[in-house]
């Protein structure tokens, strides 16, 4: 493309065969595109290449100093994005963003844009220093407007900045007071604050060689919020650790700890606080644990009505593995407090053992695991098999010991949950194998296995019907008459959903219930890929295919379920 680009300029007379060579020798030199080293060189007025690319590829041209973009559009795209690219926001018309490029024919920018932002891109030319000044005035000065209750000149009498090698020798009793000063204080709680109002699931608060940014997991998307000054980078993760009560001397290693916060008479908020030694500073993520918001009950967690009978006939057995698979964040987790809440009974004992115990529940003995002591999933399993239990939960399940154990616990009369982390319920059974579990064992114990993601539903306050290509569909699973039958809808963006389109999600599951005919492909050593067609063959719903079941009723988007499944 980028031959071709200077192959028209050489036809139509803006610049000779010498120029181009000499373009492209500096290009060899220095990278960047064509046409930012022609202009670079004076071969050719940016103006100028502006207005050929606008007629070449049949798009508007724009002058950027006259236009005044509204903040709402800028925080759209994100700054990586846009420097990556050459390119930045213009205005938004319901599903349509338009993008000022430098280079109209990078479809592969396009793409990636339509993907990360979630909108359509139609694209404008600018001249590409005109686009840098742009990002450098609007992302530049990000951090004045994202909140208006800071006023960062409160911070310019502070002298507390701290970088490079020095980190090893700080003084920890300036830092303690720097993070104790008022205004830092004011910020980091607003930070943990915001960060509910928003409904973010995670807090990321990173140090960069010369930026230092926040970003908030919004519906599974991180999403950046604010560029506080490099200055406030050591204070602010000092103040988290001290609210952790984590030991803010160390610098060298990672610390996981706990914030606690009250908000009302009867509503807390609990942060599971990581903090990781970075290149450049120490990166802290906070991941929000709202109990009021935890969904306990099952039939609330997205089942497909068969998924939900045969996951509560596993559930209900009186022993037997029953396993959860998915990535992180998959909501894994709420899956298994809502099966233990069910089964909660006076008459029953119930232990689990947690890395870590992310909410609290009325009757269950649940232990923290604290692998510096010795106290892991394998050891808390032995001592729970000692304690007459009826119901062990395992968080998850990561090597031999523990696998061998959990099997055993579930073939002498008792239920065992746990978690692993495979793509799908059939590779679960690969897993265990590989691990050193012997097929008999497998699929004698295991009653069902459940994979699930999690994918953004349509804001309910502003979707509405929109067409989607059939071949589209079709490409993601459907059959022909059902991509004729589908009624797709898409959030056009509003206040509610902070013009995301999306709010909230829904989870996707993927229910194998081991069957007598699936226990016999195990112990005749089935591939992944069989036992995958036998499950199917029995009626077990994809991941994909559920997808493209929320994608009929209008709950989501063919890019999220792109995004959350892969194909069968």
């Amino acid at each position: 493309m980028v031959q071709k680009l200077g192959e028209l300029l050489v036809r139509e007379n803006y610049i000779t065969a010498a120029d181009l060579q000499q373009a492209l020798e500096e290009q060899k030199k220095h990278g960047g595109r064509l046409g930012a080293n022609l202009t670079r060189l004076g071969l050719i007025q940016e103006e100028e290449l502006a207005d050929f690319l606008s007629k070449q590829f049949g798009v508007p041209s724009i002058n950027l100093s006259e236009v005044e973009i509204d903040r709402e559009v800028i925080n759209l795209v994100s700054e990586e994005l846009a420097r990556k690219h050459s390119l930045i926001p213009i205005t938004r018309a319901g599903p349509t963003l338009v993008v000022a490029m430098a280079d109209p024919s990078n479809m592969f920018a396009v793409g990636d844009l339509e993907f990360y932002a979630g909108f359509k891109v139609d694209v404008v030319v600018a001249p590409e220093n005109a686009i840098n000044e742009a990002i450098d005035k609007y992302y530049g000065d990000a951090e004045a407007d994202l909140t208006e209750s800071l006023d960062w000149e409160e911070f310019e009498g502070m002298d507390v900045e701290l970088g490079g090698d020095e980190d090893d020798e700080v003084n920890v009793g300036d830092l303690e007071k720097a993070s104790e000063d008022a205004p830092v204080i004011r910020l980091v709680n607003m930070i943990l604050t915001d960060a509910i109002k928003k409904n973010a699931s995670d807090i990321h608060i990173e140090p960069y060689e010369k930026t230092f940014r926040v970003r908030y997991r919004i519906d599974g998307v991180l999403y950046e919020v604010m560029k506080p000054p490099m200055k406030l980078k050591n204070p602010i993760v000092a103040r988290v650790k001290i609210m952790s009560s984590l030991n803010i001397a160390e610098k060298r290693l990672p610390q996981d700890g706990r914030i606690k916060i009250k908000l009302g008479k009867n509503q807390e908020m609990d942060y599971r606080v990581s903090v990781l030694p970075t290149l450049f500073g120490e990166k802290v993520v906070c991941r929000l644990l709202d109990k009021s918001n935890l969904q306990l009950d099952m039939t609330k967690l997205g089942f497909f009505e068969d998924q939900l009978k045969k996951f509560q006939t596993a559930v209900h057995q009186p022993y037997g593995m029953v396993l959860v698979t998915g990535p992180t964040g998959s909501g894994k987790t709420t899956t298994l407090y809502s099966a233990l809440s069910e089964l909660n009974q006076t008459t029953t004992n119930i232990s689990t053992a947690e890395d870590p115990v992310e909410f609290n529940l009325m009757g269950i003995n649940q232990v923290q695991m604290k692998e510096e002591i010795g106290l892991n999933f394998a050891s808390a399993l032995r001592s729970f098999l000692r304690q007459d239990p009826d119901i062990i939960m395992v968080g998850e399940i990561r090597d031999f010991e523990t696998a061998e154990i959990a099997v055993k616990a579930a073939l002498t009369g008792h239920l065992v949950l746990s978690t692993l982390h495979t793509n799908d319920a059939p590779s679960t059974v690969n897993r265990l194998l590989n691990m050193g579990v012997e097929p008999f064992l497998v699929s004698s114990s295991v009653n069902v296995i459940q994979a699930q993601r999690l994918a953004r539903k349509n804001c309910a306050e502003c979707s509405v019907p929109v067409e989607v290509e059939l071949s589209t569909l079709m490409d993601l699973g459907m059959s022909e008459e059902e991509a004729k039958e589908c009624d797709c809808k898409k959030g056009e963006g509003c206040s509610v959903c902070n013009e995301t389109g999306y709010k909230g999600r829904i989870a996707l599951s993927e229910v194998m219930y081991m069957y007598d005919e699936l226990k016999e492909f195990v112990l005749n050593g089935a591939s992944s890929a069989e036992l995958k067609s036998e499950a199917r063959r029995l009626g077990m719903l994809t991941l994909r295919q559920a997808g493209l079941k929320r994608l009929a009723e209008g709950m989501t988007t063919p890019e999220e379920v792109l995004r959350s499944t892969a194909g069968d």
